[in-house]
């Protein structure tokens, strides 16, 4: 079992292409003993974003604090504090702040088991 404060978790850069403004804490991985789920906390400055992609898992969303904007293919979602997302698989998605605070959200992944 594994009990602790996000604060205590180190902040990294996303510094993935296509991305501004975007901090990263993965809160609990495969390294603390999870067997199936990845828990992450992305904190997106005013005016950031996340690269506009797509692969294979889908993500699970929970928007924490302020507002922002997912991009999909078909049309733009505005998100709020306690709205829930699910991103299906091999679908293209960006999340954008277009507010002037903070937009963090905890996202969960799949965590990709080896043959």
């Amino acid at each position: 079992m594994k009990i602790i404060n996000f604060k205590n978790v180190e902040v990294e850069e996303v510094e993935e292409p296509g991305s501004k403004g975007v901090t990263i804490r993965w809160l609990i991985t495969q390294k603390d003993g999870a067997p199936n789920f990845a828990m992450r906390l992305f904190e997106v400055e005013p005016g950031g974003f996340t690269p506009y992609h797509k692969h294979s898992w889908e993500h699970e969303v929970f928007i924490l604090q302020g507002k922002g904007i997912l991009v999909t293919e078909e049309k733009n979602r505005p998100l709020k504090k306690d709205d829930a997302v699910l991103v299906p698989p091999d679908e293209n998605h960006q999340f954008k702040n277009d507010s002037d605070e903070n937009f963090v959200f905890i996202c969960l992944i799949p965590i990709e088991k080896g043959p």
